[in-house]
């Protein structure tokens, strides 16, 4: 299938915003600015961070609109995230702080909005290229300012957070601030340049290269939850092979099979929590965790349905951070649990929302990947096991980089699989990327070349 030429905007700027080189230069800005906002902040402080996110969205929605004859308005944005993202903005009425909540709810907006533009001028393997590029340099410069930190010089950089142990074999910390990020990274670094690999998309000495320093940095950060990530990753590869290769007319009765087993698996996990939790040595730890988690569930007894409002990262000079800070005598800045964490801030309607949205996605993106005969169509729902998995020990998903890439997983899965597609309401199936995912790509194989 070849792309069909579409009329350009007039001008010269039209035709620039228009342009497939300057879409996967802004792909490149924005993760690199998302994935490195700890160290921005930092190195140049929180406003100059803000600027940037601030520039980009006003870049992306002179893409969009020089795009605009190929978007379909109905098509835009799943509509589970403008429900949970709604919801959100309506907390502010009855925030303790509207004035923070509200700037807190602007930042995860204009993420999204990131995450959305990406999603329409980007297909599947463009947005892996482009987030493999970028943290192959971002867990390059992690290793290398290790290296120089803990066995050149011998000395912390505290500016960054970095606490010169590599020489120790960890935990290290990289750019992202703290070794469960790192980690966090890692993975999902791991499971794009896997994707590079098998797509060919780029030469494979420096796929291989790129795995082993994912891997690497990964182990280094000696992070607990890399350990269960790497299981729950493993684990959903290999129930997603089996529905690859199975005959179509099996395939719904595997993937129920398989649903049951997730529900087994989950359940038989919270049984024997204690000995896995011995197993990975982070007993103390998860004590801690659950400590915390019983007092927000305490909490949040007060205001169950609507919660406290959203704040994202907590605000600790506000009710009910601060007195959970105070009872437990810590300065925790989330809930270190997504769902919990949600579930305080938005109450148990937010969590619902949350949990259908993440469902909805995961659901749509799998049986995307197990019907379609590219590998690259993995990587959606690998990112979003990820995501999910993680959620369970960190608040990731929701801000930062989680959210960006929770966001852009949901607007991919809905772009290949949604409701609206029987409405007939035109426009193409993948936003800027063309009805075919990857059609007209520069690589040899393209999107749906690459056997999987």
């Amino acid at each position: 299938m070849t792309d069909t030429p579409r009329p350009a905007p007039p001008g010269w700027l039209g035709a620039l915003l228009d342009s497939a080189s300057f879409a996967r230069a802004f792909t490149l800005v924005v993760f690199a600015t998302v994935f490195s906002a700890y160290a921005i902040e930092r190195i140049a402080g929180h406003v100059t961070y803000v600027t940037i996110v601030a520039g980009l969205c006003v870049l992306g929605a002179g893409v969009m609109v020089a795009r605009r004859r190929e978007i379909s308005l109905l098509r835009l944005v799943p509509t589970t995230v403008l429900v949970f993202v709604g919801w959100a903005l309506a907390s502010i009425a009855w925030s303790g702080d509207p004035a923070t909540s509200f700037w807190s709810w602007v930042s995860m907006a204009a993420l999204a909005f990131l995450a959305v533009v990406i999603g329409h001028v980007r297909d599947t393997l463009q947005t892996v290229r482009a987030l493999g590029d970028v943290l192959r340099v971002l867990l390059g410069v992690s290793l290398a300012l290790e290296l120089l930190s803990g066995i050149l010089l011998d000395i912390p950089f505290t500016f960054l957070g970095i606490q010169a142990n590599i020489a120790q074999l960890g935990p290290v910390q990289g750019i992202f601030g703290t070794r469960n990020l790192l980690g966090f990274v890692a993975v999902i670094a791991l499971i794009t340049f896997l994707i590079e690999y098998r797509t060919q998309s780029v030469r494979p000495g420096l796929s291989v290269a790129s795995v082993v320093l994912a891997g690497g940095m990964a182990a280094l950060s000696d992070s607990p939850t890399v350990v269960v990530l790497a299981l729950g990753v493993g684990l959903a590869v290999g129930a997603l092979a089996l529905v690859r290769h199975a005959q179509a007319e099996r395939r719904a009765g595997l993937q129920l099979a398989l649903g049951a087993l997730v529900v087994v698996g989950v359940f038989v996990g919270y049984v024997a929590r204690h000995p896995i939790i011995a197993l990975l040595g982070a007993g103390t730890d998860f004590s801690m965790r659950v400590e915390l988690w019983n007092f927000m569930v305490d909490i949040l007894r007060q205001r169950p349905v609507q919660g406290f409002g959203w704040f994202g990262v907590w605000d600790q000079q506000e009710y009910p951070f601060n007195a959970i800070n105070f009872w437990l005598r810590t300065d925790h800045a989330t809930g270190l649990n997504a769902y919990f964490d949600v579930a305080l801030q938005l109450g148990w309607v937010g969590l619902v929302l949350f949990l259908a949205l993440s469902a909805l996605a995961l659901a749509r993106s799998w049986l995307v990947a197990g019907e379609r005969r590219s590998v690259v169509y993995a990587w959606t729902p690998l990112v979003l096991v990820t995501i999910l998995i993680d959620s369970m020990f960190e608040s990731f998903a929701l801000t930062g980089l989680g959210w960006l890439m929770l966001v852009l997983c949901a607007v991919r899965a809905g772009q290949s699989r949604s409701w609206r597609e029987s409405l007939g309401s035109g426009g193409t199936d993948a936003g800027g990327a063309g009805a075919a995912d990857g059609a007209g790509l520069p690589h040899a194989q393209g999107d749906e070349g690459a056997a999987g």
